[in-house]
């Protein structure tokens, strides 16, 4: 597998560096046209970031259910198989996929003490540091896909106790495949229980990596188009 093969003709850099840096670029010299132009997108990926924070948290209350049915199993003298590694895999999910919701609360941890100098030289210094960690993040996310995609390639399964259905490997093979396969996959699809394959919990992973680089080089062209930040911490009183 090649690092970074072509898509569409291009190389998958520049689509994954170049385009975006232009259109932050656009976003610094045609603020108004701009603004009008994602407008609409960034309403659409407000309502994603939250719904990945929805879906983080519900991960954070399957741990507490998943330690207080091991508790309850432990209690009767009964085993709960897999309980260890369905908890990790839940924490995993809950961390990755709270990342773009996170940043767009303010959550995440920003040094400020030189953008706070003066407003001219904070606002070139956000913005370099914003296209830097989108530079970064995009990175993070492109091998955090390959780690699936290998990981898929390799059949590499987990060395625990835990298992899950095969309607559920069936269910996300259809996302990898075209509809005319789909009834062949089904047709396929037993009703046993199998070791959990390593790719499965590590889709939360690819998910949250990949909106928290959109989420990055979103905020960047805001911060183009507004010239100030859109991050903002929530006060806590």
């Amino acid at each position: 597998m090649r690092d970074w093969q072509p898509f569409l003709g291009l190389p998958l850099w520049v689509w994954l560096f170049i385009f975006p840096t232009i259109l932050a670029v656009f976003c610094l010299i045609y603020r108004d046209p701009a603004e009008r132009l994602l407008r609409p997108v960034w309403r659409v990926l407000d309502r994603i970031y939250l719904g990945a924070g929805v879906a983080a948290s519900c991960f954070m209350v399957t741990i507490l259910l998943l330690i207080v049915a091991q508790m309850i199993m432990r209690w009767s003298s009964l085993t709960f198989p897999g309980a260890t590694e369905y908890a990790g895999y839940a924490m995993a999910a809950t961390s990755f996929l709270a990342l773009a919701h996170a940043l767009t609360r303010g959550a995440h941890i920003r040094v400020s003490i030189f953008l706070n100098m003066n407003k001219f030289l904070g606002f070139w210094l956000d913005a370099l540091a914003m296209w830097i960690a989108a530079v970064t993040a995009t990175y993070f996310a492109r091998y955090a896909i390959k780690t699936n995609i290998m990981s898929e390639m390799l059949n590499d399964r987990t060395q625990g106790t835990d298992f899950v259905p095969e309607w559920l490997l069936s269910f996300f093979a259809m996302f990898a495949n075209s509809p005319s396969k789909w009834g062949q996959i089904w047709a396929e699809t037993g009703s046993d229980w199998v070791y959990t394959p390593v790719w499965l919990p590590q889709l939360p992973m690819s998910i949250g990596t990949v909106l928290l680089a959109v989420a990055i080089w979103d905020y960047l062209t805001r911060l183009l188009v507004h010239r100030e930040s859109s991050i903002i911490s929530e006060a806590v009183e």
